[in-house]
């Protein structure tokens, strides 16, 4: 099970969306009423922790003495 943030769409000018946390399966449709209230609501997009690695590329290897290309002797 995953926890989804939600937050309240205000009805009002200047009200103020109330954030929420429900605990659904990844499959679950997500939810477009609040469970207790009946008010919409949307599913927060919140970031997350991650990184990205870089494998450095291999040096280019010798193809020997067929095309002397590198190390002529």
């Amino acid at each position: 099970m995953t926890t989804y943030v939600y937050e309240t769409v205000p009805q009002k000018p200047g009200a103020e969306p109330r954030r929420f946390e429900v605990r659904q399966s990844m499959t679950d449709a997500p939810l477009t009423r609040h469970p207790e209230t009946g008010e919409p609501v949307r599913r927060v997009i919140e970031g997350g922790f991650g990184f990205i690695a870089q494998k450095a590329a291999p040096p280019p290897r010798p193809c020997g003495s067929q095309c002397g290309c590198f190390g002529q002797n």
